[in-house]
């Protein structure tokens, strides 16, 4: 039996103690806070990276792990392991994944390294690895895996409320005039996540509009798209904590049949550069089976 070892990346959400705990490998995202790169949970937090957003002069952006990077990540991980899964953010957000599976091509990762695009991110991407592990724990090779988390990767839904427009601006996804009408309006735009693409869903006045509109999308899905599977819901932000309880308590208020397995998590920082504070996310995630 192959030895399989799971690597992703801190769009997990997997920090890297957790890692430890878990028994993969997480490569960190690398972002820019004025044009200084940075890592999460490497020599940045969260709390310091919000406090630099508070500047409205701060500027940031993302870029991807180097090629060095990923390709020493595998060699180190190869000496322990016969194969490995590697889980990147979705292809559709991020050419990182085009990346690794442009390198595992290489003749020394042939057969060895299998790069899973299955356009997840987030707590939906932690969802993907851990299944990956518990898969690797009762035997499967790292191609049955990669098969497996494939033939699922359309089977999750993730909404999103944007509290800001202003990253939505910088990242031309709006105009400027859009975005200050928006603001005045107090427009929070809910953003959808069903496949490759971040995608508008809808746009609702004020907070407590937002997350309703995400609730009512989510029992839809249960009731359509998910009717009759076995699903997780989890739940995500870069709010407050107190902003955040109170999320979670409407959230498991709404479907507390879920709650007993339901994950709770910071969006992750490379994330959060697109979206800005005070945002809230929930997904529904197929539970993949083999």
């Amino acid at each position: 039996m192959s030895k399989v070892c799971i690597i992703t990346d801190s769009n997990s959400g997997i920090t890297q103690s957790e890692s430890k705990e878990l028994g993969i490998v997480v490569i960190p995202m690398p972002f820019y806070i004025n044009e200084v790169q940075h890592f999460e949970d490497i020599d940045m937090t969260q709390e310091e990276f919000y406090e630099a957003l508070m500047d409205e002069k701060t500027e940031v952006s993302t870029s991807q792990p180097s090629p060095d990077t990923i390709m020493q990540t595998w060699r180190e991980n190869l000496e322990e392991y016969d194969e490995i899964v590697h889980i990147p953010m979705s292809s559709g957000i991020s050419s990182s994944c085009a990346t690794a599976m442009m390198l595992a091509q290489e003749e020394e990762f042939e057969g060895k390294v299998f790069v899973v695009d299955n356009q997840r991110i987030s707590v939906t991407q932690r969802r993907s690895v851990q299944q990956a592990k518990e898969l690797a724990e009762r035997g499967y090779s790292a191609k049955e895996i990669h098969d497996i988390l494939f033939r699922d990767k359309f089977q999750s839904s993730i909404y999103i409320m944007v509290n800001t427009l202003k990253y939505l601006r910088k990242g031309g996804r709006l105009t400027p005039a859009v975005a200050a009408i928006g603001t005045v309006l107090r427009i929070k735009p809910v953003l959808q996540i069903q496949g490759e693409k971040l995608d508008a869903f809808a746009k609702v006045r004020g907070i407590k509009a937002a997350r309703k509109k995400m609730l009512e999308a989510i029992d839809k899905d249960l009731s359509s798209r998910f009717a009759g599977q076995k699903v997780n819901i989890d739940i995500a932000y870069t709010c407050s904590e107190e902003d955040a309880a109170v999320w979670v308590d409407e959230v498991k208020a709404k479907f507390p049949e879920y709650m007993e397995d339901m994950h709770v998590d910071k969006l992750s920082l490379s994330v959060s550069c697109h979206i800005g504070a005070g945002s809230v996310a929930i997904t529904c995630t197929k539970v993949t089976e083999a």
